[in-house]
């Protein structure tokens, strides 16, 4: 573990001396301002190239022979720098349910989303509730809700055993189930799929929550 950390410094002390420099650096030059082997440079380059940190330049040659690999940082943040996406998820949720009528938001919010989701599958028509099902039960299996379908109690129910947001979903759940109700609802509408999600309800046991269907009459509003 120390030796990850100290590789990572370093790593991080190479790609600082590339920023820094107003022209490219040479592996000896790296390795001459850093005081280490120019193995250790190559390691380190090697790494920040594969993750997009660091690119190769041209240089022209000042005399007989190749001219020296030189590097230069690529301008842009840190594309493997840490990432704190529950945070945001969590502060919009906040913001979400702080606001007026959040369960109507947040059942639009996911209603788009879901129809955004579907958009590839639109020249494709669910004739069948089972079939319509099926499509909504691999694409809620993609995005990690586990789902279990059928279930015991019938076809007509859709237990999901894991919620990819679950430590938002426990500070607000009014936003956040609210948005997985609206995802399968606006997926089944732009599917056109004969199959209506009425409701989803959380947690009706520690490990599940259950999505109910029903199939509308003919003419019926599918996703009232």
């Amino acid at each position: 573990m120390a030796e990850s950390r100290e590789a990572g410094g370093r790593r991080r002390e190479v790609l600082a001396l590339l920023r820094a420099s107003a022209s490219p650096l040479s592996i000896a030059e790296i390795a001459d301002h850093l005081q280490v082997h120019p193995n250790t440079v190559r390691f380190h380059l090697d790494a920040l190239t594969g993750t997009g940190q660091v690119e190769r330049a041209d240089t022209a040659p000042a005399g007989p022979g190749r001219p020296p690999l030189v590097f230069r940082a690529r301008p842009g943040m840190d594309a493997t720098g840490p990432r704190n996406y529950r945070l945001l998820a969590g502060v919009l949720a906040g913001g979400i349910a702080a606001g007026p009528d959040p369960a109507a938001v947040a059942v639009e919010a996911g209603r788009r989303w879901g129809a955004q989701l579907a958009e590839p599958q639109r020249t494709r028509t669910a004739a069948s509730p089972d079939g319509g099902v099926a499509w909504l039960v691999a694409l809620l299996g993609d995005l990690g809700f586990a789902p279990e379908w059928p279930m015991p109690e019938g076809t007509e129910q859709i237990g999901l055993r894991h919620c990819p947001f679950l430590e938002v979903a426990g500070n607000a759940p009014d936003v956040v189930c609210r948005v997985h109700l609206g995802l399968m609802q606006g997926a089944m509408a732009a599917l056109d799929a004969p199959v209506r999600v009425d409701t989803l309800e959380p947690f009706v046991a520690p490990d599940l929550c259950l999505a109910r269907l029903s199939v509308p009459a003919r003419g019926e509003d599918r996703n009232r």
